[in-house]
């Protein structure tokens, strides 16, 4: 694959015109960070004036901690919360290192930035005001609905270009995984670096698979930047160094990629995190 699918701008057919993908990076705190930022405030005093914010943060902590990877997402609002409250709320969980966007079929958009805290989310749904949410689980549920409300599993190849190799049998072999590919398997994992792959077969692929609604991005020792195509279930992704050079280009077949997800043992370390936290400044 390339370094990314195409722009909106390139493809009209998809929804997503407003915005380019976000750059974490340029917005990411440590957890450290965030408790160095939290230990600048008056949290004494703080915790007396934003009583619901320090209720809230309880009840997420609650949450975090009997979560698990496979169940359904727990939502917390936040508009009953004051303009101090939710700056508190944003000091505590800071931003973690997975971010994106999602285009919903309304032309809103949708951006998620994952905590400091792995499993815990915050969401943002840009409509004619500002829709704000926090959402405890392995990924959010506005994520894993867009992904589904893609209309077809099926792919359909029109005659390729002059000059293309080997991009048929490949599209084909992609078509019969996302035929056949249900909730609970195993995801199907086709690695674009090891295959013998011409400029003209893959640029035939990404006209036949097209972009779809998310894009994510993960930062880690690396990039992973997680795509959806217009293909349910079919997914870009792709790993980059720090360098910004990739230096691994799949595409996956099945739910959303691991690289995006939170896992059962973080939601474990998470809740230790935020109850430590929450005895340390409010207590």
């Amino acid at each position: 694959m390339k370094a990314s699918f195409r722009t909106a701008a390139e493809d009209k057919e998809q929804p997503m015109r407003t915005q380019e993908s976000p750059d974490p990076a340029a917005g990411v705190r440590s957890a450290a960070g965030a408790l160095v930022k939290l230990a600048m405030l008056d949290s004494a005093e703080l915790a007396k004036s934003c009583s619901n914010a320090v209720e809230l943060l309880s009840k997420i902590a609650d949450a975090i901690g009997s979560q698990k990877a496979d169940a359904p997402t727990r939502l917390f609002r936040l508009g009953d919360l004051s303009d101090l409250e939710r700056k508190l709320i944003a000091d505590v969980i800071g931003e973690g290192e997975v971010a994106g966007v999602v285009a919903l079929p309304d032309g809103s958009l949708a951006q998620v930035q994952e905590a400091v805290l792995a499993g815990l989310w915050r969401v943002r749904i840009n409509t004619d005001s500002l829709h704000e949410y926090l959402e405890v689980g392995a990924i959010p549920e506005i994520i894993k609905r867009a992904a589904a409300d893609l209309t077809t599993a099926d792919i359909e190849i029109g005659q390729p270009p002059e000059g293309a190799m080997n991009v048929l049998p490949l599209l084909a072999e992609i078509r019969e995984h996302a035929r056949a590919w249900r909730p609970g398997n195993h995801s199907q994992i086709i690695n674009f670096t090891l295959l013998p792959i011409s400029p003209v077969d893959m640029n035939f692929l990404h006209e036949t698979i097209r972009n779809g609604p998310i894009q994510l991005v993960a930062q880690g020792y690396g990039t992973c930047r997680v795509l959806a195509t217009g293909i349910r279930n079919v997914w870009s992704v792709q790993f980059f160094n720090a360098t910004d050079t990739m230096i691994l280009d799949t595409l996956e077949v099945g739910g959303v990629p691991a690289a995006a997800v939170a896992a059962n043992e973080d939601f474990e370390d998470s809740a230790d995190r935020l109850t430590e936290i929450i005895e340390a400044y409010f207590k």
